[in-house]
């Protein structure tokens, strides 16, 4: 009986072991894994169930799926009008990007960035139409934004 349960305990831990050396990307997600010794590998680990050293490596999942963001703004027109106008933007990361965007801005990437690109491009864009223009040439700003953003 007394091996019954040292069988138990043993079959418990290799268990555990195994358990902690597996982790999951799960569909629209992508991984960077950290490394204590080595830092941020430059692979980027696709869907499904992978290994890693326990204790010494870290997965870092991210979101691979089109985000929403909106910014809503009040900015001047060439004409010196004050122009209120919500941006929406769906952001997406370039995969292969992930490591040098973890180890530039971290986990939130999105949080000090988007504002301060949009908030940059929708001024100096605004600022070449007057009020009017804004309205009758919707079209033309929309691709205006869209480009200048992919850009």
């Amino acid at each position: 009986m007394a091996s019954m349960g040292k069988f138990g305990l043993a079959l418990a831990v290799a268990g555990g072991m195994v358990n902690s050396a597996l982790y999951n990307v799960d569909a629209g997600h992508r991984a960077v894994i950290f490394d204590q010794f080595r830092g941020v590998q430059n692979v980027v680990v696709g869907e499904g169930t992978h290994f890693l050293i326990p204790w010494v490596q870290k997965p870092i999942i991210f979101d691979c799926c089109s985000q929403p963001h909106n910014a809503p703004f009040i900015t001047g027109s060439k004409d010196l009008q004050n122009v209120s106008i919500t941006l929406h933007i769906l952001f997406q990361p370039i995969t292969s990007q992930h490591p040098l965007i973890f180890t530039s801005l971290g986990e939130d990437y999105d949080e000090p960035v988007l504002p301060f690109i949009t908030t940059e491009l929708l001024k100096s864009l605004l600022a070449c139409f007057d009020a009017g223009e804004l309205i009758t040439q919707r079209e033309l700003v929309s691709s205006q934004v869209s480009n200048d953003l992919m850009e």
